[in-house]
């Protein structure tokens, strides 16, 4: 069900104990592969973005002096990957909602990047103009018609051939 996701979390938590750590770098993976996982907006994303490594005036009042800053630091991260593993074990991987927002966003960046900027400007005018959904579509189709046809397919091609939007029409 989750194994996947538990043995790349397990693996997390084993780096944090390796010589030369890297806490930057660790971090970074794990927030990827934790909204990967649970969605961008998850609780345990904000936990660990909020755990500090780096040793500073502040984390000199605010350590236990029970143990090092550092070590602290890695114990914290160590239970918020904890916590999803036993998410994941408990409930299996939750769906996601977040690839709607990813779809959208590629979508976008694939049509802009084949528009010029004063094309794009153009766009921007036609959609947010209070002429009528007919008469806009007519606008953007003469739009289209002006970047040719060769562009159209390009713009087609790429959205067909992205990963993102793939996804989600193969889970159809």
């Amino acid at each position: 069900m989750a194994k996947k996701e538990i043995k790349l979390l397990k693996q997390q938590i084993d780096k944090l104990y390796i010589k030369d750590f890297d806490f930057d770098a660790w971090k970074k993976y794990s927030l990827l592969q934790l909204t990967r996982i649970f969605g961008k907006n998850d609780p345990k994303i904000s936990q660990l973005q909020n755990i500090e490594f780096e040793f500073n005036s502040w984390s000199l009042r605010d350590a236990s002096g029970n143990e090092s800053y550092e070590e602290g630091s890695k114990r914290l991260a160590k239970e918020v990957l904890q916590v999803a593993i036993d998410e994941l074990d408990m409930y299996g991987v939750p769906k996601n909602d977040d690839t709607s927002d990813d779809i959208t966003t590629d979508l976008i960046t694939i049509i802009l990047d084949e528009f010029k900027g004063s094309q794009v400007k153009v766009l921007k005018d036609i959609i947010s103009s209070s002429d009528g959904d007919s008469e806009k579509r007519r606008k953007i189709k003469e739009l289209l018609e002006e970047l040719g046809q060769f562009v159209s397919i390009d713009i087609l091609t790429n959205i067909l051939s992205n990963t993102n939007i793939t996804g989600k029409l193969t889970s159809q």
